[in-house]
């Protein structure tokens, strides 16, 4: 069983950066795609940014151009680095991988952007 652990979270100000990592265990990691969403307070869990196998990338409109997903196989770790960092980021965000049909999730890292 695969597990995701998320690291990097914490308490920024607005304009700031956090780093988000996310490693899986197992030997497996370069084939599937890999992603993050990000839930906040009585709100649904959405898309923030997403990266295929291959390195096809996909962000949500309101990430585009402030956050970057990247990942590094040969550590099975994801990235998101999100700069200029706005008050309406804060959420719980959540690593997934995408294995066949299944999404494997992590169990989330708080971000929270005062302003």
């Amino acid at each position: 069983q695969v597990q995701l652990v998320e690291s990097g979270g914490g308490l920024v100000q607005a304009g700031g950066s956090l780093r988000l990592s996310c490693t899986a265990s197992g030997s497996i990691f370069s084939i599937y795609a890999m992603g993050w969403h990000r839930q906040a307070p009585g709100k649904q869990r959405d898309l923030v940014a997403a990266i295929t196998s291959g390195g096809s990338i996909n962000y949500a409109a309101s990430v585009k151009g402030r956050f970057t997903i990247s990942r590094e196989n040969a550590k099975n770790t994801v990235y998101l680095q999100m700069d200029s960092l706005k008050p309406e980021d804060t959420a719980v965000y959540y690593c997934y991988q995408q294995r066949g049909p299944l999404r494997v999730w992590g169990q989330g890292t708080q971000v929270t952007v005062s302003s």
